[in-house]
């Protein structure tokens, strides 16, 4: 998935999935000439998931896995 396909699933700017990426809370590779990047499904799923245990957490819920 590109960076603009993050945006459009998490409804974020393109500069937050970009600061996702480079803070390295979102795993992402850079591929091609122009080095742009590339996140799996996989790793956008598990970041979401991080997200909603975090979330929990925060409000003091039980965590499902």
């Amino acid at each position: 998935m590109t960076l603009d396909d993050v945006q459009v699933v998490l409804s974020i700017s393109r500069s937050q999935a970009y600061a996702l990426v480079r803070r390295g809370d979102l795993r992402a590779i850079q591929i091609g000439g122009r080095r742009q990047w590339r996140v799996s499904v996989e790793a956008l799923e598990e970041y979401i998931a991080a997200a909603y245990r975090a979330t929990a957490e925060e409000l003091g819920l039980q965590v499902e896995d």
